[in-house]
């Protein structure tokens, strides 16, 4: 993680990649602080992340890491060895953790640690064990068998989580990334008996929110206070429809003030996940990395753009030992990492236009009349959205046989359309190899693939936090078949159609096409010498000139006083010194692509 103390510009980048040495020297020159998050987990073969049973924990219920992965965690000394070496490159150590307690702590009946006395939690008289604090009917929604929360209005409930991010310290933490507990998985009382336990630590411990699915600027008011950073979308991967899909939530995001605003021991960050750039594995698997990122590099100066001057904390998703020269440059671009950390009235801008060529006249796009260019005569789509199994409006799939060895799972629910056709994807059940046999056929008994078509080897992916199109299943959403969780589905007798990997079940539903997904956006922030720095991004499929008034940026910014004829500007991406500007600002911008621009209006 690139980034700084909480109470100075935003918190960080993370770095996700798997290797702690090589490239670690060269990035430190280029950042403030390096934050270097684990996963506590253990990956082994069998394990996925629903799976129950694979993770070791000590004799207090609390997760440890596995000695194997970690040899120096061996005689309790967890993380606090890994840490040392982090700290010694000058970086800082950071873990991701889930919520309340694990399903297998509770299944021994672990006795619950005093922290402050250092033996077994005893109160009216008793001891206190895991059974006691766990509460099963609210397990984590996509890791159900894993993780539950805990009782915090029992005094054994919060000595458990004390107990937690007192060991955090101990091992020499300086971040959190506390998963399960917002969003859709809200635990506000976790959360909050959480951030008291880090106030009185005697390190800081920078406290992050995960995941962000279904979040709202009302609900991130209520957190906001007492974390340092919370997702406020679902996981972010390598497609353009991933990175556009940001820019609704960051603009109401800043206008509702949340960017910056008070949090633990400082300032708090809404966070818009991972850059997913570099070398990079599959989403919901356990092997790789061995691809690399799917978006083209207009696509990536894009999110790094918005990421920057929404000011959310930029984790860096790829492979530190696979780091090319084009990314390294990328993720370390001086201006982005400026406006990252010291950039402050961010905001969107609405006082552009747009002018494309489109077989014919041009055509201006406004603030008011953006539209998606990509899917003219093509108005409505099908959207597949994960959801509780309980809800009712999940209850519409049912199985479609073609012939004796062929079967469709259909959406027989109205779509709208009197004569519409059925939703339907093929059915198939996954082969196995001899030696998968033994590793994933029990697990997935009962379990298929869906693809797109019966001869293709491509199988829907899914996740707990993002929503498929129709088009998307056609270009993206669909990966080679492997034995991943999220690959994995079960048709219920109700006929609900429920995903492996989150626990949750899938509705179709018929909407726009065009909503979100094309146009033109611009973002305006102002930086800590006087500069303004003017974003325009061009989410059309065709090449569009944007522009912007001089004048119009008073709008956006009563406090400055702008002379139209004596602002001086350059162009980050092309490297262009335009001059002094007259009047407006414009440039042609590539698909999908951004310009950004840097103004000194003295």
């Amino acid at each position: 993680m690139l980034g700084s103390h909480p109470e100075v510009g935003t918190p960080m980048i993370p770095f996700a990649g798997p290797s702690l040495r090589k490239n670690f020297c060269k990035m430190q020159k280029s950042f403030l602080n390096g934050y270097v998050p684990m996963d506590i987990r253990r990956k082994v073969k069998g394990a996925y992340p629903d799976s129950l049973g694979f993770d070791v924990i000590d004799e207090w219920g609390r997760m440890i890491p596995d000695p194997d992965r970690w040899p120096s965690s061996k005689g309790g000394k967890g993380f606090a060895e890994v840490a040392r070496k982090v700290h010694s490159m000058g970086l800082k150590f950071g873990i991701h953790v889930m919520r309340g307690i694990s399903t297998q702590a509770v299944n021994a009946n672990t006795p619950i640690l005093n922290i402050v006395k250092g033996n077994a939690y005893e109160e009216s008289g008793r001891q206190w064990r895991a059974k006691d604090i766990g509460l099963k009917e609210r397990a984590c929604a996509w890791m159900q068998h894993g993780f539950m929360s805990v009782n915090t209005k029992l005094g054994a409930g919060r000595a458990f989580l004390r107990s937690l991010y007192e060991q955090y310290a101990e091992w020499g933490v300086d971040f959190v990334k506390h998963d399960c507990v917002f969003g859709d998985d809200l635990d506000i009382a976790e959360i909050s008996i959480v951030s008291e336990v880090l106030k009185e630590l005697d390190r800081p411990i920078l406290y992050s929110l995960s995941p962000g699915t279904s979040v709202t600027p009302a609900m991130a008011k209520d957190v906001s206070g007492l974390v340092n950073m919370y997702r406020i979308t679902g996981d972010d991967w390598d497609t353009w429809g991933d990175v556009a899909a940001h820019f609704n939530v960051t603009r109401d995001f800043s206008t509702a003030n949340m960017i910056g605003s008070k949090g633990l021991l400082g300032k708090s960050w809404p966070d818009l996940d991972m850059l997913p750039l570099g070398w990079l594995t599959d989403p919901g698997s356990n092997q790789g990395p061995h691809r690399s990122s799917n978006l083209n590099l207009d696509e990536q100066r894009t999110q790094m753009t918005l990421w920057s001057m929404a000011k959310s904390p930029l984790m860096f998703g790829g492979d530190l030992r696979k780091l090319d020269e084009t990314t390294y440059n990328l993720i370390t671009n001086p201006t982005l990492l400026e406006i990252n950390s010291f950039s402050s009235n961010n905001m969107e801008f609405p006082y552009i236009t747009g002018t494309k060529g489109f077989s014919g006249r041009d055509q201006v796009l406004t603030w008011q009349s953006r539209r998606c260019l990509a899917d003219m005569g093509n108005s409505e789509t099908h959207v597949l959205t994960l959801t509780s199994c309980k809800d009712s409006k999940a209850n519409g799939w049912s199985i479609e046989a073609l012939d004796q060895n062929l079967e469709q799972v259909c959406w027989k629910e109205s779509l709208g359309r009197k004569y519409e056709e059925p939703f339907c994807v093929y059915k198939r059940k996954p082969f196995l190899a001899s030696d998968e046999e033994i590793i994933y056929g029990q697990q997935y008994q009962g379990k298929f693939h869906l693809l797109a078509a019966e001869t293709m080897d491509f199988c829907l992916d899914a996740s707990p936090k993002r929503k498929l199109t129709a088009k998307e299943l056609k270009r993206s959403s669909f990966s080679p078949c492997r034995w991943d969780a999220n690959q994995m589905w079960e048709l219920n007798l109700n006929g609900t159609l429920m995903n492996s990997y989150s626990g949750l079940c899938t509705t179709v539903n018929t909407v726009e096409a065009n909503v979100g997904t094309g146009g033109i956006r611009s973002w305006i922030a102002t930086g800590r010498r006087g500069e303004i720095y003017v974003a325009f991004f061009n989410l059309n499929p065709q090449r569009t000139v944007i522009s912007a008034k001089i004048s119009d940026l008073a709008k956006a910014l009563p406090d400055r006083k702008l002379n139209e004829d004596s602002c001086k500007c350059s162009e980050v991406w092309s490297e262009k010194d335009l001059g002094v500007v007259k009047q407006s600002i414009s440039m042609a911008v590539n698909v999908h692509g951004c310009a950004l621009f840097v103004l000194n209006c003295n």
